[in-house]
């Protein structure tokens, strides 16, 4: 009963989130601060490359995710609240040590979209597991652990609750900001060699909060591949 009761209200808040979404159309912009959330929960570590007209480079130093299998899903909405649940069972205890584990941010989604309009995206949601875990992160059915090595990331950033339409919109957004630069280049021979995710959302805040919102689009690659193609 807990655990339908659960369900209905999350139900209820993901229809609420895209109703002030539709409202607040048009909210969505550029930030220029780290994210708020970062001085409170654990978030990876990075060095930025570059900042460029509305869009970074950062390099990832080896962080380490929990993730979902692939959701397949026509919404990102519906997809990120079935894998936000699975992995808030997890760190509520739900893992093979029935360990409680700290929240983290940005809580990230791996995109590889469809065909067409009417056909299923495929979605991976991820949790960054805290330092303190990583040595022994607790494992836990249906979900496996991504180890990331160097990894470098284009990212544009915007505000506002996402809703579907938004994530073509600000990933053509930033494939435009990093158009004719070397970054461009890069991230279009990673993907030619690894085709199983066109781009990343990252999202930092609780679906409560409302003011300063930070959410990412990330573009991921590999320019020591990159550059040897």
């Amino acid at each position: 009963m807990l655990s339908v009761g659960m369900n209905l209200l999350m139900m209820r808040l993901c229809l609420f989130l895209f109703l002030v979404s539709k409202l607040c159309n048009g909210y969505s912009t550029k930030l220029n601060f780290y994210p708020p959330t970062c001085q409170r929960i654990e978030c990876p570590n990075y060095d930025l490359i570059e900042s460029g007209k509305d869009y970074e480079i950062r390099r990832y130093s080896s962080p380490m995710w929990m993730s979902t299998a692939p959701i397949d899903d026509i919404s990102y909405v519906s997809a990120t609240r079935t894998g936000f649940l699975r992995l808030f069972d997890y760190i509520q205890g739900k893992n093979n040590y029935h360990e409680t584990v700290k929240m983290t941010a940005p809580v990230i989604i791996q995109v590889k979209p469809s065909d067409g309009p009417f056909c299923a995206s495929s979605f991976v949601v991820s949790f960054y597991v805290p330092k303190k875990n990583q040595p022994n992160p607790p494992p836990a059915e249906g979900l496996h652990l991504q180890k990331w090595g160097k990894t470098y990331v284009a990212v544009r950033q915007f505000s506002g609750f996402i809703a579907d339409d938004d994530l073509p919109r600000e990933a053509a957004a930033l494939s435009a900001s990093i158009a004719g630069t070397k970054w461009a280049a890069a991230v279009d021979k990673s993907h030619a060699a690894d085709n199983t995710t066109l781009y990343t959302v990252a999202g930092y805040n609780s679906p409560f909060e409302f003011k300063n919102r930070v959410n990412e689009i990330w573009f991921t690659f590999d320019l020591d591949k990159a550059l040897a193609i």
